[in-house]
C-alpha cells in the first residue's frame, strides 16, 4: 500500500473547507475515494495559492493537485489534467442590499468587482473594466467574501454560493459567466498516475458514487452542472 499525497487549494469551499481540524469538502471525499480504489492512504498537503500547489506539484512534492482547480491554458502549460469530474462556471454576487439594481454584469457601471488572486474570474472582471462596463477590479488574497472593499465578486458557482450563504444582502444574481471544467492535475511526465486517477475517477462514477459526493456538497449529482444555471 502506498500514499497518495494530494496538494489542496484550502479553503476552497465546496471543493475543500475546515477550521484546523480535519480537512473536509467535495475534493477530500473525491481524492479519498480514489485512494481507497487505489488501495493507498491518502495525505493531504494544503496550500494558499494554486501558483503554490502547481510549484509543489513540478516539484514532485505532491501526486496530484486538487482543490477546485480549473483547466485553464496557463494551467496546461505545467500540468496535464484528467478528465474533468465537474463542469461548471463563473457567477456573479452583488451587494444587493446597496445596489438592489445588480441583476447581471450589465449593470456593474461604476462598480468595483472583487475577485480572488489566481482566480479564472480575473480576466472576466478585468475584460468588463476595459470595455468602461465596470469601475474597478479588486484582488484579494482572504478566504472568505470582502464583499464591504467591493460591490460585485466574481467566482465559480459552487464557491460563490458557499460564501455568500452567511452573507445578509449578498446574492448570487448570475450564473453561466464561463463554461470551466474542474479537474484533478498531475506532473506533465507521470502519466502513470494520470492513468491511474482516470481509471479510478470513472469507476466512482459508473458505480454512483462520484454522483453521491456531488449530491453531498453541491446538491446537484451531475457532472455537468451548466444544465442548473438559471
Amino acid at each position: 500500500m502506498g500514499t497518495l499525497r494530494v496538494g489542496v487549494m484550502v479553503p476552497v469551499p465546496p471543493f475543500t473547507q475546515g477550521d484546523g481540524g480535519e480537512p473536509a469538502g467535495l475534493d477530500i471525499d473525491l481524492m479519498s475515494a480514489i485512494a481507497s480504489s487505489l488501495g493507498d492512504e491518502v495525505e493531504f498537503v494544503g496550500h494558499e495559492t494554486f501558483d503554490a500547489l502547481f510549484d509543489a506539484l513540478a516539484a514532485g512534492d505532491v501526486d496530484c493537485v486538487t482543490g477546485g482547480a480549473t483547466v485553464t491554458p496557463e494551467r496546461e502549460k505545467r500540468a496535464t489534467f484528467a478528465p474533468p469530474y465537474l463542469i461548471t462556471g463563473q457567477a456573479l454576487a452583488a451587494d444587493t442590499g446597496r445596489h438592489p439594481h445588480v441583476h447581471s454584469v450589465d449593470d456593474l457601471g461604476g462598480l468595483t468587482i472583487g475577485v480572488r488572486r489566481g482566480s479564472t474570474g480575473r480576466p472576466i472582471a478585468e475584460r468588463l473594466v476595459a470595455e468602461g462596463r465596470a469601475k474597478a477590479v479588486a484582488v484579494c488574497d482572504q478566504a472568505g467574501l470582502p464583499i464591504g472593499d467591493c460591490d460585485a465578486f466574481i467566482a465559480l458557482a459552487p464557491v460563490l454560493t458557499e460564501l455568500t450563504k452567511p452573507l445578509t444582502g449578498v446574492d448570487v444574481v448570475q450564473k453561466g459567466l464561463s463554461v470551466e471544467n474542474v479537474a484533478v492535475a498531475v506532473a506533465d511526465h507521470d502519466q502513470q498516475m494520470l492513468s491511474r486517477i482516470a481509471v479510478a475517477q470513472a469507476e466512482l462514477e459508473e458505480a454512483g458514487t462520484l454522483q453521491q459526493i456531488r449530491r453531498k456538497w453541491l446538491g446537484n449529482p451531475y457532472a455537468d452542472q451548466t444544465l442548473a444555471v438559471h
